[in-house]
């Protein structure tokens, strides 16, 4: 994975780094694994507004993702690399001994002709998804299940990886991204490997309208409004102010936001390292 750094030969390309993507091997996607994504522009079934910042943006359509990797002990084989415009991560399309074809999300390092594996049978290879109990200790993993059968739920962003740390009884131990530490039901599966696009957190929008072809609207920062319309707004010039908090008053920095009783918290080790012990 590259990137690229534009010439400044308009204002809006000056700063801009973009994706190279020396990667992708195919500019046209599988048709029969498409669907319409319908927008909603932040709006509810009433027409009301309740997401600020959404709207807009290039048209897309939705690429069906084989999340749960439930066609175990057949062989596939990657027939392209594509760029999904609805996530940050690539995904591969993968076409089985039986004809069928999915898309799968690729993981760093995968190359067109590779042949993946789901299952029983499955080697902790790259691309292939495994249960975790047959995936070896100190081994790098993504698109983890958290309930067996649900499908990969967590660890799927562009770049992401976790790592199998240990067993214990009926649970594997696994560090997320995020420094949390947890245990995941053995008979789930996970995804050897990396997620792929590892330098996307490098781009550069480059100029505002990048955003709004994303579907990302303006963003009006809380000092600059009025009392009525946020509680850090109003003040004369810049004294305003006041403790960072949400429009609806919560407060962004030291308070708790996680459940005290989430049914989750007895199997997380340690939270992830922040200064919001929440």
């Amino acid at each position: 994975m590259a990137v690229r750094k534009f010439k400044p030969t308009t204002p809006g390309t000056r700063f801009r780094v973009g994706n190279a993507y020396e990667e992708i091997t195919a500019a046209k996607p599988e048709k029969s694994l498409l669907e319409p994504i319908k927008k909603s522009g932040g709006r509810n079934a009433d027409g009301k507004m309740t997401m600020r910042q959404k709207g807009g943006g290039h048209k897309r359509r939705y690429r069906v993702i084989d999340w749960k990797r439930d066609k175990e002990n057949i062989v596939g084989t990657v027939k392209t690399i594509e760029y999904d415009p609805n996530r940050t991560a690539f995904i591969a399309l993968i076409e089985y001994s039986d004809g069928e074809k999915r898309y799968i999300l690729a993981p760093h390092g995968l190359k067109v002709g590779a042949k993946v594996l789901a299952g029983s049978q499955a080697t902790p290879d790259t691309g292939h998804a495994l249960f975790l109990k047959d995936v070896p200790l100190g081994s790098t993993i993504h698109n983890v299940e958290l309930h067996p059968g649900q499908g990969g739920a967590i660890v799927r962003s562009a770049g992401a990886a976790a790592t199998m740390m240990g067993r214990e009884d009926r649970y594997a131990v696994i560090k997320l991204p995020s420094g949390e530490v947890r245990r995941v039901l053995l008979n789930c599966k996970a995804t050897m490997g990396s997620v792929s696009n590892p330098d996307h957190a490098l781009t550069v929008f480059g100029k505002a309208g990048a955003k709004r072809w994303s579907g990302r609207r303006p963003r009006v920062r809380g000092v600059a409004m009025n009392p009525v319309d946020h509680p850090m707004g109003g003040g004369e010039g810049k004294a305003s102010g006041g403790h960072p908090r949400s429009r609806t008053g919560i407060m962004a920095k030291g308070q708790k936001t996680r459940s005290p009783h989430a049914n989750s918290s007895k199997l997380i080790i340690s939270r992830r390292k922040t200064k919001n012990k929440a």
